[in-house]
């Protein structure tokens, strides 16, 4: 080991390893990372897997900077010294837990329980994996202290996480997150960390009691429900869980809608950590639809529904004239939006204060789209926790806002406040209903998106990444390109002129032309969004999950421009806007 090239934090978490009480396959992989790849021996042991605001997500595998039963037991025992610490009413303190189809994600769960339980709080784990928005729900419904999710979302399957959500339903917030951040962070022996048997009394299995209860609420949100029921069997639906937990809530909540004319994708019907089929469980992937698309074309069917292996988000494919249409998370967003102010408006069931919210990254579509049914539109930081943020405040506010709809461009949506996570179940059924409308007219989403382009004009959205390797390497250098895009900022993109920056690290908003600066008002957070004199915006900012920049670019065209002609070009200029930033990036 005196061979490799090590600074000292490194070898001594490398040493303490090999040399502690840890279980001996364990300690046989770390050697033999030693023996053969001091790579990624490095990048196993160079720091501690961050837990962050919302928990921590990384690589699984032995060592510090990885997900294993060590560094799990760890952010579990972080959360109990939390937990602990608060003056609570209800005794016990209880904690619900849920887990996705991820390798290793079931133990995990049982691991957190462990450490839970030891510590005198009462685990609820789930008999069988569920979706993220079941815990969000089931957290609030089983009146718990907290809510633990083991998911790594959509990221590919070497990956899995640990998330934090709070008794109200939504991730943790100021000032919890940051307390227990910092108890998880004050852990450096493995004993202090607690671990019960897997019989203690303090853990308690659940299941049926919960499903019930969440269908029948989401049941309840339908907008067009005596034509769901009539009429919802016309609607050819092709689904697709992608090998995660998707497959054992959203075929039967489609049914209790009155989807039952769902065929579901076989090869990718049963839950497999691996997924073999697929590239990474995320339909924002199109590779990741190719055998739902196939489906599709074959059964002729009306629409294909995609989630992701925590179903919390959904992608949305339609058959339209024939031909395919893919759907991104922005144009997702607006539809479901439109349908569904469309149909409280006629029904005459807005409530007096609504209020819609979304993302800075999200297209601004949605908030004119609001605009014209009276709403107002709220935006916050990427991640579906401001969202949450909000709702809990309105719920507590007797002269506070209704919140009705929310989303990200990032293919997350929640309809209702029942949870305070995007909800992937929900939407699968939100976008049927908006299918079998426009179908009863002769039309499908695709029509639908066009008309509400005709109305407001076209808006175009184009996302890339600047991808990093997972190494200590990649994340200093994609680190390094955020500094460097501050120190050296653009002041023109492909000849328009940059009019405003928006600088939410410095909480400022500046007008080049003038040089004056105005304060931002959200919490700071490393993103950069530019303006443009021709109306565009462009937003930079890094992913807080993978190593990679992430450049946004929304064009808005003519309200007068014809619709196809709009979009294409829209979408050409979109796409050399961020080329061009992707570029500067580079340099």
């Amino acid at each position: 080991m005196m061979a490799l090239s090590l600074d000292t934090n490194t070898k001594k978490n490398i040493e303490k390893w090999l040399k502690g009480q840890f279980d001996e396959k364990t300690k046989a992989g770390v050697q033999d990372l030693v023996d053969n790849n001091p790579q990624e021996l490095v990048n196993a042991f160079y720091t501690n897997l961050k837990f962050g605001t919302g928990g921590m997500r990384g690589l699984m595998g032995p060592g510090t900077n990885r997900m294993n039963i060590y560094t799990l037991r760890g952010a579990a025992q972080g959360l109990a010294n939390y937990l602990l610490k608060q003056k609570f009413p209800e005794s016990p303190i209880s904690v619900l837990i849920g887990y996705d189809s991820r390798v290793n994600s079931k133990l995990f769960a049982e691991e957190a329980a462990r450490v839970l339980a030891a510590n005198g709080i009462r685990a609820y784990i789930n008999e069988d994996l569920r979706p993220v928005p079941m815990v969000s729900f089931g957290t609030r419904f089983k009146h718990c202290q907290a809510g633990i999710m083991i998911t790594a979302s959509h990221n590919p399957a070497a990956y899995n996480g640990f998330k934090v959500y709070w008794g109200h339903g939504a991730q943790v917030l100021p000032p919890n997150d940051k307390g227990i951040v910092a108890e998880v962070n004050k852990i450096e022996k493995l004993d202090e960390i607690q671990v019960a048997d897997s019989d203690d009394p303090n853990i308690v299995w659940y299941g049926p009691d919960l499903d019930e209860a969440y269908l029948q609420t989401i049941s309840e949100l339908q907008h067009c429900r005596s034509d769901n029921q009539e009429f919802g069997d016309t609607l050819k639906v092709i689904y697709t869980s992608l090998h995660g937990t998707g497959i054992k809530v959203v075929p039967q909540a489609l049914a209790m809608w009155g989807f039952i004319n769902t065929h579901i994708v076989e090869a990718q019907q049963e839950p497999d950590g691996r997924f073999p089929t697929i590239p990474a469980p995320n339909p924002e992937i199109h590779e990741a639809l190719k055998m739902g698309i196939d489906s599709l074309i074959e059964n002729q069917g009306d629409i294909l529904l995609a989630t992701d292996a925590d179903t919390d988000r959904v992608g949305c494919v339609v058959n339209h004239k024939d031909a395919i249409t893919i759907l991104d998370g922005n144009e997702i967003a607006c539809l479901c939006l439109n349908h569904i102010l469309e149909n409280l408006a006629a029904q005459n069931q807005l409530p007096e204060k609504p209020a819609l919210v979304k993302t800075i990254v999200t297209t601004e579509l949605f908030k004119v789209i609001g605009d014209n049914f009276g709403t107002t539109c709220f935006d916050v930081l990427t991640g579906f926790k401001y969202i949450g943020q909000l709702i809990n405040g309105w719920e507590h506010d007797p002269d506070g806002f209704t919140y009705i709809f929310g989303g990200e461009e990032s293919y997350g949506y929640l309809l209702g406040d029942y949870a305070r996570d995007k909800d992937a179940v929900i939407s699968c059924c939100v976008l049927a209903e908006a299918a079998l409308q426009a179908k009863k007219q002769g039309k499908t989403l695709v029509d639908q998106l066009h008309s509400i382009y005709e109305k407001f004009g076209v808006y175009r959205a184009t996302l890339s990444s600047l991808n990093f390797g997972e190494t200590k390497e990649g994340r200093e250098q994609m680190k390094q390109a955020m500094i460097t895009l501050r120190e050296s900022p653009p002041t023109q993109v492909l000849g328009s002129e940059i009019e405003i920056v928006e600088d939410y690290l410095s909480s400022t908003r500046t007008h080049l032309e003038t040089g004056d600066t105005e304060p931002l008002t959200l919490p700071q957070s490393d993103v950069l969004v530019y303006w443009l004199k021709d109306g565009s915006k462009i937003a930079i900012r890094p992913s807080g999950t993978e190593p990679k920049v992430k450049i946004y670019a929304e064009v808005k065209s003519a309200e007068t421009s014809p619709v196809d002609l709009g979009i294409e070009h829209c979408t050409v200029i979109a796409d050399e806007y961020v080329r061009t930033v992707k570029s500067h990036l580079k340099n």
